[in-house]
């Protein structure tokens, strides 16, 4: 009989090398994390329905507890030609639900040779989330244009619960700008209003959330096509270098009564 093969240990080096590893300017001990706890994720996601169309935004950030696993990761996932869904929760099972969502719509797209309805997309994410509540950690926004309804969002979060807004918000960094939108968000707005809201408002969540962060991903749905548009780190509105310049905000009502939120070294 062939002897057991015994396994050579590694170097020192090889080991140190297991033990921390190097992420930017920081070294990361993998021995310290409980890896038998569930990685903790988080995300931004953002849906507005405007005058004439619907707009999708994200920022790029994957994190898996307190690691950073992608910088520019795309949360915007197309489904048919006018119709995007938004991504929050763990990355695999929703680009799965994405990925099956995609093949069904294609053929019901080719069999009515037309845009397929949005809410035929929500409905079979729908049905992925909530048949497989106890294992899937997923919560979707699916939007888009079609000739019957127009311009429209729906919201699954988890559970399976299908509910049609006209803006939703998802993912960690909703709770740090539901605030903001619940002030400044109003019907009807014109493209580059709703542009500019959606901007000010990630960024919000962007600067709050350490799950949340890279850039803004934008996505214009209209009947005319489809637009995409990012937003680099150095041109969000909202930045930690300058917040400390400006950490005396005024409200549009405070304002007329020389009000104001300190908000400096909070």
């Amino acid at each position: 009989r062939r002897p057991p093969r015994s396994t050579p240990k590694p170097s020192s080096a090889a080991s140190d090398v297991y033990k921390r590893q190097v992420h930017g300017d920081y070294l990361i001990d993998m021995e310290s994390i409980d890896w038998s706890q569930p990685i903790r994720d988080g995300t931004t996601i953002m849906a507005v329905v405007y005058d004439g169309g619907v707009m999708l935004g994200a920022d790029s950030r994957t994190t898996g507890g307190a690691l950073i696993y992608n910088r520019v990761s795309d949360k915007i996932e197309p489904i048919h030609k006018r119709i995007f869904c938004l991504r929050s929760g763990a990355s695999a099972h929703t680009q799965k639900i994405a990925q099956l969502c995609r093949l069904y719509i294609g053929q019901l797209g080719s069999e009515l040779e037309e845009t397929p309805p949005v809410y035929s997309a929500a409905k079979i994410i729908q049905s992925f989330i909530y048949n497989y509540k106890s294992f899937l950690s997923a919560a979707m926004i699916c939007a888009g244009w079609d000739p019957i309804k127009g311009p429209q969002i729906y919201t699954i979060p988890l559970g399976g619960t299908l509910v049609r807004e006209n803006i939703a918000t998802g993912g960690s960094g909703s709770a740090y700008m539901s605030g903001f939108c619940d002030t400044h968000y109003k019907a009807g707005m014109t493209r580059k209003e709703c542009r500019d809201f959606m901007i000010q408002s990630i960024s919000l969540a962007m600067f709050r959330d350490s799950s949340s962060g890279g850039i803004i991903r934008l996505l214009d749905i209209t009947k005319d096509g489809v637009s995409r548009e990012y937003i680099s780190h150095d041109q969000l509105p909202l930045k930690q270098n300058n917040y400390s310049q400006s950490c005396l905000l005024y409200t549009s009502d405070a304002a007329d009564e020389g009000l104001g939120v300190d908000l400096g070294g909070r």
